[in-house]
Order: C-alpha cells, then sequence, then structure tokens
C-alpha cells in the first residue's frame, strides 16, 4: 500500500472552492492605538496588527480572563457573601453593599456591563480564595491558551502592580477562547442586565460602556472596555457579519471605536470565509481499500481574499494497511491525517477517520433468535 502525498485532485477540489469568493477590493487600515490586532475568530487568521506583540498595561479587559474563570468554574448559580474588601475597590463600581449575598451570574454581569472592580474582587475571594490564589488560576489559564506574553497579578485590572500586562495578541487569544462558550457570549453581548437589589424595592440596572455595542456599530456581539492613567484606553470587541466572525483589540487608542468600525469594515469588504475541506467522505481517493471509506468528522474553512484563492494546498497522508486489519473490528478509527496549507505554511491539521460497516442490528437480532429456536428445537428431538 502507497502513503498516498499532496493529492492533486484533492487540491483542485480546494481551489474551485475558494473560486468562489466573491470580488471585493482590500484597503489600508490606520488605527490611532498604539498596538491593535484584528483576527478572525474560527481560524485565528491574523487580518491586521500593529505592534500586536508588545507588552503593554490592559485596564479593564483583564475582565475578560475573570469572567471566563468565574463561568468555568460552575458556580454562576451560587450566592456570594461580598466583603468589606471587595466594597473598597477603588476606580468603577456596582455599588456592592458589605455583607449582601449575590449571585455569582450577576457578578460577572456587573463586571463585564459596568466593569465594577468591586464585582472582580468579589468574584475573585469567591472563585479563588484570594486575590492571590485567583491570580494564580488567572496565570494558569493563560499559559493554557497560549499568552506567552501576559501576566495577572489583579482581577481587575487597576495599575496597583508593575506585573500586570498583556498584549493585543495575547488577548485576541484570550477572547477567542472566551467566545467558545456559550454563556460567556450571552453576558458580553447583553446591553441592559437586571440583578435583584437586597437594601431597595427596585432592580439594579445595568447598561454595557461598550458603545459599539449599544449603539454605534450593528455588526458588534460583545466586548469589555478599559481604561486607566497609565494604560490609557483599552478597548476588545467582537463582530459578525455573514459568515465572517472577527475580534479586534487596541491598546492605548484614543479614537478606539473608530479604530475598531474600521479595522471590521476593511475586513468585512475584503475576505470572505471559503470551505477548504468539505466534512464527510474524501473523495478521488482511487485506492481500493480506502475508496470510499474514509471521512473528516468536521469541515474546515479559512478567511481568504480574492488574490488568494490559489495558495492552497492539502496534504493527504494514510496508514499504510496491516494484515490483521483483515478483520474490520482492528481497524482503527483514526487512519490518516489531512494538512491544510496555506502560502506554503500549515495552518490545519485534521484526522482522517475509517468508515466501519455498521452492522444490522435487526439481522443479529433474527440470527439471535434463529439459533436459539435451533437450539431448543434440537434438546426436544435429542432429549
Amino acid at each position: 500500500m502507497k502513503i498516498l502525498h499532496r493529492l492533486m485532485a484533492i487540491t483542485l477540489v480546494a481551489g474551485l472552492a475558494i473560486m468562489n469568493i466573491p470580488q471585493k477590493a482590500e484597503a489600508s487600515v490606520s488605527v490611532s492605538a498604539r498596538s491593535a490586532i484584528l483576527m478572525e475568530q474560527d481560524s485565528g487568521r491574523i487580518l491586521f496588527e500593529k505592534e500586536a506583540n508588545k507588552v503593554r498595561r490592559i485596564a479593564s479587559i483583564t475582565k475578560i480572563m475573570t469572567a471566563i474563570l468565574a463561568i468555568e468554574s460552575g458556580k454562576m448559580d451560587e450566592m456570594v457573601k461580598v466583603s468589606d474588601r471587595a466594597v473598597r475597590a477603588e476606580g468603577s463600581s456596582i455599588y456592592l453593599q458589605p455583607g449582601e449575598k449575590i449571585k455569582l451570574e450577576d457578578l460577572v454581569y456587573g463586571l463585564m456591563l459596568r466593569s465594577g472592580n468591586d464585582s472582580a474582587v468579589a468574584i475573585a475571594e469567591y472563585v479563588g480564595g484570594s486575590l492571590e490564589g485567583f491570580s494564580f488560576l488567572m496565570n494558569q489559564k493563560a499559559e493554557e491558551i497560549g499568552m506567552k506574553n501576559t501576566h495577572f497579578a489583579n482581577p481587575h485590572g487597576l495599575d496597583d502592580h508593575e506585573d500586570h500586562y498583556s498584549t493585543a495578541y495575547d488577548m485576541a487569544l484570550l477572547t477567542r477562547y472566551a467566545m467558545k462558550n456559550e454563556m460567556y457570549q450571552q453576558i458580553a453581548g447583553t446591553k441592559v442586565h437586571r440583578a435583584p437589589n437586597p437594601n431597595e424595592s427596585w432592580d439594579r440596572v445595568w447598561k454595557n460602556k461598550n458603545r459599539l455595542l449599544t449603539e454605534l456599530y450593528e455588526y458588534c456581539t460583545g466586548g469589555k472596555t478599559g481604561y486607566t492613567k497609565r494604560a490609557k484606553r483599552t478597548l476588545v470587541t467582537t463582530a459578525s457579519k455573514g459568515n465572517l466572525n472577527l475580534i479586534a483589540v487596541t491598546l492605548n487608542g484614543p479614537d478606539d471605536w473608530n479604530d475598531h468600525i474600521n479595522m471590521y469594515e476593511t475586513a468585512f469588504k475584503s475576505y470572505d470565509v471559503v470551505e477548504v475541506l468539505p466534512q464527510g467522505t474524501i473523495k478521488d481517493i482511487e485506492d481500493s481499500f480506502y475508496k470510499n471509506k474514509v471521512y473528516l468528522k468536521q469541515a474546515y474553512t479559512y478567511p481568504v481574499t480574492k488574490e488568494e484563492k490559489n495558495q492552497f494546498e492539502i496534504d493527504l497522508k494514510l496508514q499504510k494497511p496491516k494484515e490483521e486489519w483483515e478483520d474490520s473490528r482492528e481497524i482503527p478509527e483514526v487512519v490518516g491525517q489531512a494538512t491544510v496549507y496555506f502560502d506554503n505554511q500549515p495552518v490545519k491539521k485534521l484526522p482522517i477517520y475509517y468508515k466501519l460497516e455498521k452492522e444490522n442490528k435487526d439481522k443479529s437480532l433474527l440470527d439471535y433468535f434463529r439459533s436459539l429456536f435451533t437450539s431448543i428445537a434440537g434438546v426436544k428431538k435429542n432429549g
């Protein structure tokens, strides 16, 4: 059995799919921010960057990490008792009262919509046991995500530690990770939230500070604002239009609303997501053992411009069949790997699965009862 390399038929199929890209003109992007990045959410492809790996202070976009850790704790329905330390937190506040009990879920809404520093401390103390314990969890998660130029020292982003920093690229990675969580998507994309007020007859009402979401940009789906005197304006937002889902991050951006809109509009005009590899049976494989028997469990898509339509290559590698595979039960579920190359660089690896023949359960059941009847009949005849 010959191992298959770079099947031209598959490369041709990918090329044909990309030929369907609408003819769109590219435009240059100009941003006020010292650091900026625009990332396509599903593939992680960087569509624009400016000093994206430069370490800077990040202010309240820190709270994206605080929010996702709270959500992943599995305690969102639990009641949190607010400490004096939480109430004393400086800066933006949702005006928690010492000793009050509030649902963790409401604290996360207050954190993301109103940027409550008191909420951040209350979350950290409850989920992490202490501010120090929570900072450990933040850095542990950052390492897991691949945020190589980030260190968290608090849950809110205030300038009370020198070793609290990140980059535009790392914050895009964090947002990409968080946006895979449906509850995070819901909270970050909420314009107004109501929460019970233990000391009054009316609810607390929190309107999202993200003006891109609430009034400025119809395609915005969420995000987080930030500001301190040292970090200046920081902003993370997400936007979706058609099949393109984007993440924008700016650090020290005096005109950040327009920075984000300009990046989004440029990308929506210039890029489209195309299907490079379809889900299902891999066609054009001639080998008799694998023909019509191997498949992909998921499709693979990638954002491209019309000028990039011919820059894909697909490399399929399949295991050499073994003698013991004559018994289909010995064939492994994964028999190979598909590697997608874009502009001569690998961008995705996908497992190739073998399609085993499914047993006919009805037939098997019939055979069982037939053999059972024969056995009983034989006993009566011979016994």
